[in-house]
């Protein structure tokens, strides 16, 4: 049966992680991977709540050598941890949270001792059909829907991502991630593929821009910054200098032109983004300030069938169809225009809300800002959209003069809504439930 190894780093003494500037190397890594396996809990399925992500992906790889599965749900709310349970009977988590209120059985990560210099350095080797993690997506039912990942789907997904990222070049490059690992983009960008490539994490949680400039700060050169649109922006706002990085890469949400290309200037570096979902982990990748297209993972393809795209190929362990408007302008690569629950239809006219979120915080002084299409129907019988924006020192007039000149005035929100902040999660993105609640506590009046 084939397999692939844990880890790619050749050497005892090559690099796997840095913390706060000091190097752990992959005997360590392998030293406290075995340590762990030995002290896991009987149950089969692990929910690896760790914050720091050296620890997270100790706890993984303990898992994957002692043949337990990894739990990734999309959040970590109670009703999510219920379900999780009615899932996986057995289910335990592995926390570094102190006060950690996960209602499951708790292992805490325990405190390891330094044995890198006793044991060989053997890295042991998974076979490419092992069940390592299932991943799980919200349905509009609020049920999670798990998605199985085998070790080799993984391991040939990160390696592509690798491959186009230039990771491989014979540098070691310093990976550092502002995207919690548990979160699919997180967990191939900056843990997968640190196993996978031969290269260094930085370990901690970087979410706040001083905690994001400093985390570069700490990593040696060449250092790549994973991240979303939202984190970068704040970083922007916050006016601090960056520390130069040799590359950005971006996910959760697609960026408009003019801010890629400040995004670029700011951190001193090219930018690349990442196309993909849970499903499907990640197939495509574009350099955005030289074009709109997408090029697809290698042997990853597109088929439209019936006005659905499906991909399939490569670490695409089985046809799935995709929920955005997909445009395929060659074999390898394809516009993107948007979801398709976000078109909507208002007066015959057709948009879509990820197109209408571009222009609305592409304008000068607007932070942060989303639209939102209510269930209800106006008296007129036209659903009218609502905008939240988070823009001081911008008047709804300035706001709204702006937006009339980059989209029909039909898409105009009604009402613009003024806000100090959006509730975004973890990874930047903002739920349908949490704009409707946001909706109903300002009651629709602008500001």
């Amino acid at each position: 049966m084939p397999t692939f190894p844990l880890i790619t780093h050749k050497r005892a003494d090559s690099v796997i992680a840095w913390r706060d500037g000091a190097p752990i190397t992959a005997a360590r890594f392998l030293s406290d991977v075995a340590q762990l396996s030995r002290m896991l809990p009987a149950g089969t399925h692990m929910l690896n709540a760790c914050g720091d992500r050296y620890r997270f992906t100790v706890g993984l790889a303990a898992a994957l050598v002692s043949g337990k599965v990894s739990l990734l749900p999309s959040t970590q709310t109670s009703e999510m941890i219920r379900q999780l349970q009615q899932f996986a009977p057995d289910a335990f988590c592995l926390t570094d949270n102190a006060d950690c209120a996960i209602a499951l059985p708790q292992m805490p990560f325990p405190a390891l001792a330094d044995a890198a210099g006793i044991q060989p350095f053997v890295v042991p080797h998974i076979a490419d059909t092992q069940l390592a993690a299932y991943v799980f997506t919200s349905g509009s039912t609020g049920t999670p829907i798990p998605h199985r990942k085998s070790w080799g789907a993984l391991v040939r997904n990160v390696q592509a991502e690798a491959q186009l990222c230039g990771w491989n070049d014979g540098r070691q490059h310093a990976i550092i991630g502002t995207v919690p690992p548990q979160h699919m983009y997180g967990f191939e960008s900056t843990v997968l593929v640190v196993m996978q490539s031969g290269n260094a994490m930085v370990t901690g949680q970087s979410f706040y821009p001083a905690d994001i400039c400093s985390m570069i700060a700490s990593a040696p050169r060449p250092r790549t910054l994973v991240s979303t649109p939202v984190h970068m922006r704040s970083v922007i706002h916050a006016g601090l200098d960056v520390p130069p990085t040799d590359l950005v890469v971006s996910a959760t949400a697609p960026l408009s032109i003019a801010l890629a290309e400040e995004l670029e200037a700011r951190f001193h570096a090219p930018l690349l983004e990442i196309y993909g979902s849970t499903e499907t982990g990640q197939i495509a990748v574009r350099n955005s300030t030289a074009t709109q297209e997408w090029t697809l993972f290698r042997d990853v393809c597109l088929t439209q069938q019936d006005g659905v795209t499906w991909a399939s190929g490569g670490h695409v362990e089985k046809p799935v169809p995709m929920n955005d408007v997909i445009e395929s302008v060659a074999a390898d690569r394809f516009l993107l225009h948007g979801r398709t629950a976000d078109l909507v239809n208002i007066a015959g006219k057709r948009n879509s809300l990820a197109y209408l979120n571009l222009q609305l915080n592409a304008i000068p002084g607007v932070r942060d800002g989303a639209f939102f299409m209510p269930d209800e129907v106006a008296a007129d019988g036209v659903t009218r959209l609502t905008a939240f924006v988070v823009a001081p020192g911008l008047t709804a007039a300035a706001v709204l003069a702006a937006l009339r000149e980059r989209v029909d005035s039909v898409f105009l929100p009604r009402p613009l809504v003024f806000v100090e902040a959006l509730p975004r999660n973890a990874t930047g993105k903002l739920p349908r439930e949490a704009l409707k609640e946001l909706a109903l506590a300002k009651g629709g009046h602008a500001a």
